[in-house]
């Protein structure tokens, strides 16, 4: 179950037109205003403690007009890129088309819906705080706004990726109870192989995980669902077959886009293959399967 191989470097931007240039041009990672601007509302995450509220952050219009730009974007692509049970979630999820939320805009509908909330990040969160939230309810988001030169890619995870990706998820009961899994076998762990294991693995499905429906390959991960870009070139990815042993050694990157992506034979076999996976999950869990050692890679949970 392959397509043609992407030849794109996985932390290539794409421009709003779908033009491809050079990451560190990316306005992201070199505008000062912007930078400024991001760097000030990450700050308000420093020290704060797991299930506190977010403090709220006033959005500018520009803010607001680039999330209407690419939820304007999202819902076009995604209906013929998504697997329908996303959809279906999407469609009862708390994701405003007109204006930037708050966090507890989102959380409060999420914990009506499936028992989550938001808490805040700055950004990359350790895997043990990070996977081991997920146990309690709690999902880590940022608050940021990507730049608005380029609305259709951020070379890292704000605002958009966390209620479009994450907050369609959890609207869920069938994917939120996923969350809790991961959330469940990283609380059990606290040696970094296992915890690596259980990132990664969590990686290639509710992040970036798609699933065969109806003969062709379709999107479910939260990363995808929040991607313009990738949900459009879902067939030129390498699709490779799912296998833990596989996914191990797959260097993977934070920033960019993914080059290789695993498939589930469908959505139900990717919840029986966590199940299995998972609920024995231990430190000894690694050694047991004979699993190798992990690729070196740019990783670490996204917000």
């Amino acid at each position: 179950m392959t397509s043609e191989t992407v030849d794109v470097p996985a932390r290539t931007p794409v421009a709003p037109d779908g033009t491809l240039g050079a990451a560190p041009l990316h306005p992201g990672l070199s505008d000062p205003a912007y930078l400024r601007r991001r760097d000030a509302i990450v700050a308000r995450a420093e020290g704060h403690e797991v299930g506190e509220p977010s403090p709220p952050v006033t959005y500018t219009e520009r803010e607001h007009e680039t999330w209407r730009q690419v939820h304007t974007a999202l819902a076009a692509v995604q209906e013929d890129a998504v697997c329908r049970a996303v959809l279906r979630a999407r469609d009862i999820a708390p994701i405003p088309a007109d204006h930037v939320p708050q966090h507890a805009e989102v959380g409060d509908r999420l914990h009506e819906l499936t028992g989550f909330r938001f808490t805040l990040a700055g950004g990359i969160v350790p895997d043990e705080r990070f996977l081991g939230a997920m146990a309690r309810g709690y999902f880590h988001a940022v608050q940021y706004v990507r730049h608005p030169a380029m609305p259709l890619y951020t070379p890292e995870p704000d605002v958009l990726h966390d209620v479009h990706g994450h907050g369609t998820h959890l609207s869920s009961p069938w994917f939120a109870d996923l969350y809790r899994l991961v959330g469940a076998a990283a609380a059990r762990v606290s040696g970094a192989a296992a915890l690596d294991l259980i990132s990664r693995v969590y990686w290639f499905t509710l992040e970036y995980g798609v699933a065969v429906e109806r003969g062709r390959v379709k999107a479910y991960g939260a990363a995808l669902l929040s991607s313009y870009g990738e949900l459009g070139r879902l067939h030129r990815a390498e699709i490779r077959p799912w296998a833990v042993p596989r996914v191990v050694t797959t260097p993977y990157t934070a920033a960019g886009y993914q080059p290789v992506l695993y498939a589930m034979p469908s959505l139900e076999h990717a919840a029986d293959a966590l199940h299995d996976f998972l609920d024995e999950f231990d430190e000894d869990t690694p050694a047991r399967l004979g699993l190798p050692a992990p690729a070196e890679d740019e990783h670490g949970a996204v917000a």
